[in-house]
């Protein structure tokens, strides 16, 4: 599963990790977040994130 960053603040969503504090569980890829999910730190939308190139 990729990492996908914020084009707005950086921050990186690993889906190995989740979102615990907005109730994402680990192993959720990206493309499976609701649609109402925003960034934690900036609170943008989903079409604001890239896949991280590594």
């Amino acid at each position: 599963m990729k990492k996908y960053y914020c084009t707005v603040c950086q921050w990186v969503y690993d889906p190995t990790i989740g979102d615990p504090e907005q109730g994402i569980e680990p192993g959720v890829a990206f493309e499976n977040l609701p649609e109402d999910w925003v960034c934690p730190l900036c609170g943008v939308g989903k079409e604001e994130f890239e896949p991280v190139e590594e």
